[in-house]
């Protein structure tokens, strides 16, 4: 079972019907409630997609396998859409707000960095597009070649990793992994969810597998960070650590243990604790944490970016670098599988 659509009003899927639940736990609940499409979607991630009839379900399933190939020994098929490899987008930068906190849309970054339809169609089709929607997982295309996209939804959590995002995320990578698709991921992550409700569902577990899937996949991997990248969510999201091909930053990024006003406080303690105005003097140090740690240059210095790049030139930099590897073989120890963390 890899991907299951489901049409609105006539679909359900569960185990246990509603008869079966009345009986043994004493809950009224009707088909609907209990696994219907839209639920089966939202609170489950059984169902990747629903349509509103079956015609729009076949449409959607024909559009997935037009990304795909008939088999993962079979290359990789351009499709030329009739967008422009060199394309400049200088409204780029604009999308993404300098202010971290602010919230932005990341599909706007894809429907300008990846190739454009010529018949007005979008240009990403969205797996789980309601569940775990703090993180997104599509399919698209970069100068022709098929591409898989993970990438943070500020919109969402701001875009922080949680038990079902790293559940979808590392589904989806281990799917294109299998057929063969590179990974592009935009990163704009604040970190990992906190709360007792992660930790005591294991977070630790379910974030492991989307570190496992990004190190196992041997495609070509190309990553973006677009604003920030914290704490060990920087790691989780393809970083050079986890095998990334190509690691580029906008001049913007901020790559850092965490968010300079989270951070100046605590590494700063004791100078701020005897200051006769504390408030002032740490305006001051967030500024200096941000000038001198909250960007991707320290991080360029040390080799963990290939580049910082200005975002118009986004588009044709990710085409240079994916055509570069795009026939990348990587030879693994002879082995049946790996083990997945549980």
């Amino acid at each position: 079972m890899d991907f299951i659509f489901m049409v609105q009003g006539i679909s359900h899927a569960f185990i246990t019907g509603p008869r079966v639940v009345k009986v043994v736990m004493g809950q009224e609940v009707s088909e609907d409630e209990l696994g219907g499409a839209t639920v089966v979607q939202r609170k489950a991630g059984v169902a990747c997609r629903s349509e509103n009839s079956e015609e729009e379900c076949f449409q959607a399933i024909r559009e997935l396998l037009g990304y795909l190939p008939s088999s993962n020994r079979e290359r990789l098929k351009k499709v030329d859409w009739g967008d422009k490899p060199d394309r400049i987008d200088s409204s780029l930068g604009d999308v993404v707000p300098a202010n971290p906190s602010k919230v932005y849309d990341m599909h706007k970054v894809i429907e300008r960095v990846f190739d454009q339809r010529q018949d007005g169609q979008k240009n990403y089709f969205e797996l789980f597009p309601i569940f775990a929607d703090n993180i997104i997982t599509c399919f698209s295309r970069l100068n022709g070649w098929p591409v898989g996209i993970i990438a943070n939804q500020p919109m969402s959590k701001a875009g922080c990793l949680d038990i079902d995002a790293c559940d979808k995320a590392s589904r989806f990578i281990r799917f294109c992994d299998a057929f063969n698709i590179p990974l592009v991921t935009l990163v704009d992550v604040p970190g990992y969810l906190p709360g007792t409700n992660q930790e005591w569902g294991g977070i630790i577990r379910h974030g492991a597998k989307m570190l496992y899937a990004y190190s196992e996949a041997t495609v070509p991997k190309l990553t973006l960070t677009v604003r920030k990248a914290y704490g060990g969510a920087y790691i989780g999201m393809c970083s050079k650590n986890l095998g990334a091909d190509a690691l580029f930053c906008w001049p913007s990024a901020e790559l850092a243990v965490m968010g300079a006003e989270g951070a100046a406080p605590i590494i700063f303690r004791k100078e701020l604790e005897k200051a006769e105005n504390p408030e002032e003097l740490l305006s001051q140090k967030i500024e200096e944490y941000r000038k001198e740690f909250a960007n991707p240059y320290k991080a360029a210095a040390n080799l963990h970016v290939d580049d910082v790049i200005d975002p118009a030139e986004t588009r044709p930099r990710l085409i240079e670098a994916l055509e570069m590897m795009i026939n990348k073989v990587e030879d693994r120890l002879q082995k049946k599988h790996g083990v997945m963390p549980a």
